[in-house]
């Protein structure tokens, strides 16, 4: 076994693991064996803090991982968001990152591409506050 990974989960902590939610009723020790699909309750984000353009690029991404039986459709939304978001921004290390971002997902690298947006959070911010910018949204579910 190559990969081996174990986590520790507080008493009623979440994860996601290959679509599915599992709470713990205790403080609990998990180890993956194999390669998994999961995101911690603290790394989930809700749709109503989607209130960025980066933080709409997270939900679109981590909808992958969540939702195995909906990741075309989440994928295909990812698809038609990139174009937008690329225009959204003039900072080159957002660009560069975006780009980056699209190729994690598009090599099966959700995980990566999930932390790569996180990263940009800090930088989107200032961003918005240079520019006086309140929170704008780009997209929407009819797009």
């Amino acid at each position: 076994m190559k990969n081996t990974l174990k986590i520790t989960l507080k008493a009623n902590e979440k994860i996601y693991i290959n679509g599915a939610v599992i709470k713990t009723d205790r403080k609990v020790s998990l180890e993956f064996l194999n390669d998994v699909h999961f995101l911690l309750e603290g790394h989930v984000l809700q749709p109503d803090q989607a209130t960025t353009p980066l933080r709409q690029l997270y939900f679109i991404v981590q909808m992958i991982l969540m939702n195995p039986e909906g990741a075309s459709e989440a994928r295909e939304m990812l698809r038609r968001s990139m174009p937008l978001l690329l225009a959204c921004f003039t900072d080159e290390h957002i660009l560069a990152s975006l780009k980056h971002i699209d190729r994690l997902v598009n090599e099966s690298h959700v995980y990566e591409a999930l932390k790569a947006i996180r990263g940009l959070y800090v930088l989107e911010a200032e961003i918005m506050d240079r520019d006086g910018t309140k929170h704008p949204t780009i997209l929407t579910a009819a797009e």
